[in-house]
């Protein structure tokens, strides 16, 4: 399963909250059709008269995502964080179109600041163990990693990237065994993992 794809599984189970406006109900009705451009243009309805709504900033921003426009939902995002600059749920989206741009000190910035919020959830830890290891800080990213897996146990991208990072600095046995657990949790590219390193 692909990483960016997987983030927004796992970090948006409910990615389209319900806003009080037909516009924007059109919007999310579109987005969760996978129309991406007429929830685009739904949102923008939305926004004319409500240009500091968050959610829908952020749904807007979601659906240039999906259309691979990252300005686009670059500058949602943004904009939605000048109403709610302790946000999570945009941090991290932040987070991860830089990552999908392979920009990971950017990626790394909005991860810490999401880590920064009171109540940060595991993904904001993953997400910054993820820039680390991208930006080759190993060990710190294996202390970002461990955390997120400390806060929720069954996350599975999590066990999987941990071991990843220990196959590369060999620490064979202990990363299958976290292969083995992210393939419990059914995240599906450990068993190649599984396969390669630990026969």
């Amino acid at each position: 399963m692909k990483f960016g794809k997987w983030v927004y599984v796992a970090l948006i189970s409910i990615i389209i909250a319900s806003c009080s406006s037909g516009e924007s109900n059109k919007g999310d009705q579109y987005y969760a059709a996978g129309n991406y451009e007429e929830a685009i243009n739904a949102y923008n309805a939305y926004l004319v008269n409500r240009p500091k709504n968050v959610q829908a900033l952020y749904n807007r921003g979601r659906s240039h995502e999906e259309l691979g426009e990252y300005e686009e939902a670059e500058r949602d995002f943004l904009a939605a964080l000048t109403h709610d600059a302790k946000n999570t749920q945009v941090l991290l989206s932040l987070s991860n179109i830089y990552q999908k741009q392979k920009k990971h000190t950017s990626a790394l910035l909005y991860a810490e600041y999401a880590v920064e919020v009171a109540g940060a959830p595991a993904m904001a830890y993953f997400m910054k163990g993820r820039a680390l290891h991208q930006l080759g800080n190993t060990e710190e990213a294996y202390k970002e990693y461990s955390t997120a897996i400390k806060m929720d146990k069954n996350f599975g991208q999590a066990y999987y990237y941990r071991g990843l990072l220990k196959f590369a600095t060999d620490r064979v046995k202990s990363g299958c065994d976290d292969m083995r657990s992210a393939i419990k949790l059914n995240f599906e590219d450990a068993q190649e993992a599984m396969e390669r390193y630990c026969q």
